[in-house]
């Protein structure tokens, strides 16, 4: 009945809010296996079999010929490692803990802590996956060189941040329809096997097949991507900035969506199938 409130400057309140972030971003690790380095391995062996699959299928199919001059195994790797983050954050943002969820009880949890952990909890074991893909793959098999890092990692953090726009949106629509989302969800991951481009580049595609696929901002970072990891590539159907914004606009949209959602949503709601 009484409680006594203590004053808190903007500077400590952002100090709690990481701390909060960081201790249930920890839990999100830890949710996927008891050990975290066994959660780290099993994303790892997700990651491997997505990239045996698509060596074969370019092997039995004869697509290696339409590949960027280059390593082969990196040209997959760019565009399977882009899809992952960008899928695996749509699921963490769109999966965390809504208004209505046991954890919400504790003082310091709220929406947001819980998206941002989930996100962040995403991009660690996504970028320790990519790290220690390549650096095996450096080290055992065959030196790589990659023309630009810093803007190729910046491809990958684009990936990663426009994953957590298309989940906001999802996570502000799920309490309305769960089952819906759950399918939009399904029919998004699936339709990005394909609408992302990773199988092939911008450059090779005929104007009427461009038009297909230029709507996706996943298609756009990972032409992008590969031009700044290959000297000899030169995208002149995609661009970065169109990624960008369209991220922006979805995470206003699912934010405005949240916030409508958080102050009509009811305990009795997730009954609701």
């Amino acid at each position: 009945m009484f409680r006594y409130r203590v004053q808190r400057s903007r500077l400590h309140g952002a100090f709690i809010f990481a701390e909060v972030v960081f201790h249930n971003a920890v839990r999100k690790i830890r949710s996927m296996h008891r050990n975290a380095f066994m959660a780290i391995l099993i994303n790892l062996s997700q990651a491997l079999i997505f990239v045996a699959v698509f060596y074969l299928m370019f092997a039995v199919l004869g697509l290696r010929k339409t590949a960027i001059r280059g390593d082969f195994l990196l040209y997959l790797l760019s565009g399977i490692f882009m899809y992952l983050t960008h899928i695996k954050a749509v699921q963490a943002v769109a999966g965390a803990d809504g208004p209505t969820s046991p954890l919400m009880l504790h003082g310091p949890m709220n929406t947001m802590v819980s998206v941002v952990s989930g996100a962040l909890a995403s991009l660690y074991i996504q970028v320790l996956t990519v790290l220690s893909i390549l650096f095996v793959y450096h080290t055992a098999f065959t030196p790589i060189t990659i023309d630009q890092p810093i803007p190729s990692l910046g491809m990958l953090l684009l990936a990663w941040f426009t994953g957590c726009c298309v989940g906001m949106v999802f996570l502000a629509l799920k309490p309305w329809a769960p089952s819906l989302v759950n399918i939009l969800m399904m029919i998004y991951r699936r339709a990005n096997m394909i609408a992302s481009g990773k199988m092939f580049v911008a450059n090779t595609l005929p104007a009427f097949m461009l038009a297909m696929f230029d709507w996706n901002p996943l298609f756009h970072i990972i032409d992008q991507a590969r031009g700044f990891i290959f000297i000899n590539y030169n995208p002149h159907f995609s661009t970065w900035e169109y990624a960008f914004w369209v991220g922006i606009v979805l995470m206003t949209v699912g934010l405005m969506g949240e916030f409508f959602t958080r102050r009509r949503i009811s305990r009795s709601w997730a009954a609701r199938g």
